[in-house]
C-alpha cells in the first residue's frame, strides 16, 4: 500500500512563518501554563514523547520537563534524529512503550510532533491495550508529503541516501514498497474506540499543509495559532496537550471492562 493521499494537496505553506519560534518560546515563558497553573496533578501517569522528522528527543525536552513538573512521568522515544524507516522504528518504540507501562503500571499517553504523530497513531494500533490516548501535533496524516518544497527536498535527499545503503535512513521504497506497507495500512485505519486521538493543527503552519492534519478518524480536532516547529514550545499547543491528557484520564476513569466508549468527533479552536 502506498502512503495515503501521497502528494494530493499540492500547496505551498509559508515557510517564513517558522521564524516565529523564538517569539513563541518567549511568550510561553510568560504564560501561566508554563508554570502548570490550572493543570491537574499528573499523579505519575506515563507519557511517551515522539519527535518529528529530522528532530530528536531533545526537541521535546522543554515539554518533557514541563510534564514532569506537573506530576506526569514523561519518557523519551530514544530517537536521535527521526529519519529511519518506520518499519525499523516501530519495534523500538513498542519496546519503549512496554517498558514505560510496566514501570508505571498503567497505560501511557503518546504525544507525537509532525512525523512523530503518525508513528504514535500506528504504535497505538499495534498495542492499544498499552495506550490511553494519542495527541498528534501538526502531523500530516492525510498526506505525509503535503509539506513545503524545501522540506520535501530534505525528505527526498534522505530517501536517496537510504536507498544507496546509508544506515539508519528510510528509503524511497518506504513510501510505496513492501517494507512499510503494514504501517501505511494501520495509519489509514481508525484507532479502536477506546483509544482517543486528538489532532492539533495550525493554519499558520509554515511547513505542513494544515488540511493534511485533519484526520477524519480523530476524536477531536483542535486548531491553534503556532508555527510548525514552534508547536513544541507554543503555549496554545501546551494547553491542548494538557487538556488532552486530562481528558484521557477522565475517559479511563469512566471506562468499564465490559463497555466500549463511543467515539465522538469534535472540532474546536483552542484558546
Amino acid at each position: 500500500m502506498r502512503a495515503p493521499g501521497l502528494n494530493s494537496l499540492g500547496t505551498r505553506p509559508p515557510l517564513w512563518r517558522e521564524a516565529r519560534i523564538g517569539l513563541e518560546a518567549a511568550a510561553l515563558l510568560r504564560d501561566p501554563i508554563f508554570r502548570g497553573d490550572g493543570m491537574a496533578d499528573g499523579r505519575g501517569r506515563p507519557v511517551l514523547l515522539i519527535p518529528g522528522f529530522l528532530a530528536g528527543d531533545g526537541s521535546l525536552t522543554p515539554m518533557a520537563r514541563w510534564l514532569k513538573r506537573a506530576g506526569y512521568r514523561p519518557s523519551r522515544a530514544g530517537i536521535v534524529s527521526n529519519v529511519n524507516c518506520a518499519a525499523a522504528l516501530m519495534p523500538r518504540l513498542e519496546e519503549r512503550l512496554e517498558g514505560l507501562v510496566a514501570l508505571q503500571g498503567r497505560p501511557a499517553a503518546i504525544v507525537g510532533q509532525s512525523r512523530g504523530g503518525t508513528l504514535a497513531k500506528v504504535l497505538a494500533h499495534r498495542r492499544p491495550e498499552l495506550v490511553s490516548g494519542v495527541i498528534a501535533l501538526g502531523s500530516p496524516r492525510n498526506d505525509p508529503l503535503a509539506v513545503h518544497p524545501v522540506v520535501r527536498l530534505q525528505v527526498e535527499a534522505v530517501g536517496r541516501l537510504g536507498s544507496l545503503g546509508a544506515p539508519g535512513l528510510f528509503k524511497r521504497s518506504c513510501l510505496d514498497g513492501d517494507c512499510c506497507a503494514s504501517f501505511w495500512e494501520a495509519l489509514a485505519r481508525p484507532l479502536p474506540d477506546d483509544v482517543p486521538l486528538v489532532s492539533v493543527y495550525s493554519k499558520s503552519d509554515g511547513i505542513v499543509d494544515w488540511r493534511s492534519c485533519l484526520d477524519p478518524d480523530a476524536t477531536e480536532l483542535i486548531e491553534i495559532g503556532a508555527s510548525h516547529c514552534g508547536m513544541a514550545v507554543s503555549r496554545s499547543a501546551w494547553r491542548a496537550v494538557a487538556e488532552g491528557l486530562e481528558s484521557f484520564h477522565a475517559a479511563e476513569s469512566r471506562r468499564r471492562p465490559s463497555t466500549r466508549r463511543a467515539k465522538v468527533h469534535r472540532l474546536r479552536r483552542a484558546a
